[in-house]
């Protein structure tokens, strides 16, 4: 292992250990144990989901408690107005000058977002009977400051890690939450079972359904369409490039875990507006987000979401007229098919089909264990999403540490 790869683990590691240190320190002026009582009481739903992808920040009230997903949020807004702005586009390609602008937008927005978040929070911690030892808007001020201030930590962190480190920062302080959550949700289950409230082949069960949801997704986050294409023989400068096959890989899943992200942040908004409008409106709301009730309402708007974010962003991420533009400069071409607008129509068909397979995917993997759960009345959370970051955190970092060790 060369001394380079070494600093870059350390640097890893590190800024991981901050993190995780963090997620151990409350907020001020908080009763914990008032606190615990209600958290058990609402673990169900998107509060169990936001607790474990925050490994277990927000059942503490730590200053980490809203972990990265303002900057997510932020990130994934910036990238929903690239698509309406040529402005804000052209700004990203811009080289290194433009991407930086664009990064410190979305510190600016994330900085905007956590501060209104971390102010809903604190009004609402406030109004819970003995739960704050001096309600008032010097706890207001102080918890808005301290836990936007643990965001932007905690994004810095995670910058950290992505240029001195190894490994994608943002998905590594997510891993590193979830699977520190681990061991404890074993120990809750194990104890459920004890107790009787969870009967052996249920357990068997939902082991057998994780190890099987766990094997598909690595099947399906490693799978690759191969295009084939051919490269006549032409000059480029003073070189001369002779005639040679190759092919373009195309992700199955192109979006990543991005669709199950932006839905689950969709459903956060919905979840947010019901509670500011009270009323016939809140119910209506909150029955249409209720994952974990077991009605299927929930099940079937939240599997519409994801397959509707997964079209969205995979239209935005890969762009066939842009695919056969490039080929035909570098003089490429896909066997049997003609150069220009030709080749642009039969990559958009091979990546429309493999959207709809990649969405049908995202949209298996997450609502299956939602409906499991709801059925046999499992009382923990099992977030397909946290599963999602795993993996691909996981893949990721494989993929980034061979590539390290081949370059020593």
């Amino acid at each position: 292992m060369s001394s380079e790869l070494k600093r870059r683990i350390a640097v890893t590691v590190g800024a991981l250990l901050v993190y995780r240190l963090g997620l151990f320190i409350p907020v001020p002026g908080i009763d914990l144990s008032v606190w615990a009582v209600l958290f058990r009481s609402q673990t169900g739903g998107l509060l169990g989901k936001f607790d474990l992808l925050s490994g277990g920040g927000i059942h503490r009230l730590a200053i980490f408690s809203l972990t990265l997903v303002p900057y997510i949020s932020a990130a994934i807004m910036l990238q929903i107005a690239a698509m309406m702005s040529r402005r804000l586009r052209a700004l990203s390609a811009q080289g290194e000058g433009g991407r930086q602008r664009v990064r410190q937008f979305t510190r600016w927005l994330t900085a905007a977002l956590a501060a209104s978040q971390a102010y809903g929070i604190a009004v609402g911690l406030q109004d819970v009977p003995g739960l704050v030892a001096e309600p008032g808007w010097l706890f207001v001020l102080s918890t808005v400051l301290t836990l936007t201030a643990g965001v932007m930590v905690a994004v810095w962190l995670s910058e950290q890690i992505t240029r001195r480190g190894i490994g994608n920062g943002l998905a590594l302080m997510l891993l590193a939450g979830i699977v520190t959550e681990v061991p404890s949700m074993i120990a809750g289950a194990l104890q459920l079972g004890d107790r009787g409230l969870i009967s052996p082949k249920t357990m068997v069960g939902l082991l057998a359904m994780l190890v099987a949801v766990t094997g598909f997704a690595v099947l399906m986050e490693r799978a690759r369409r191969r295009l084939p294409i051919e490269f006549s023989k032409h000059q480029v400068g003073a070189l001369d490039l002779e005639a040679r096959s190759s092919y373009l890989p195309f992700k199955l899943n192109a979006a990543g875990i991005v669709p199950v992200v932006l839905a689950s942040w969709m459903l956060s908004v919905i979840l947010i507006v019901a509670n500011l409008s009270g009323g016939p409106t809140k119910d209506w709301l909150t029955g249409l987000v209720g994952l974990g009730t077991g009605r299927p309402l929930p099940l079937v708007f939240y599997a519409v979401l994801i397959a509707f974010c997964a079209f969205f962003y995979t239209a935005f991420v890969l762009d066939p007229e842009d695919t056969a533009k490039n080929l035909k400069n570098h003089g490429g071409c896909i066997p049997g098919i003609a150069p220009g607008e030709a080749t642009a129509e039969h990559v958009d068909r091979v990546l429309s089909r493999m959207t709809i397979m990649g969405m049908a995917y995202l949209v298996l993997v997450c609502v299956l264990p939602e409906f499991v759960i709801a059925k046999t009345g499992v009382p923990f959370y099992f977030s397909a999403t946290s599963l999602l970051i795993v993996i691909c955190a996981t893949l990721d970092l494989e993929e980034q540490v061979r590539a390290h060790m081949r370059s020593a």
